[in-house]
């Protein structure tokens, strides 16, 4: 579990880098690349649950 709480780490230091470049410079390209890490952590955050309640048991 603590490589997935890495993995979710750095792909919201990618989100975080590419929304800022969005909403600062407007930059459109960054905004689709801050829409796909969104989609991977909703991902990661869903086997993240998985993991956090199987380990809770």
């Amino acid at each position: 579990m603590k490589e997935l709480v890495e993995k979710i780490k750095a792909e919201y230091a990618v989100f975080a880098a590419n929304a800022d470049a969005q909403v600062a410079k407007g930059n459109k390209a960054a905004g689709a690349r801050a829409r796909k890490a969104a989609l991977e952590l909703m991902k990661d955050f869903k086997e993240f649950r998985k993991a956090s309640v199987e380990a809770a048991k």
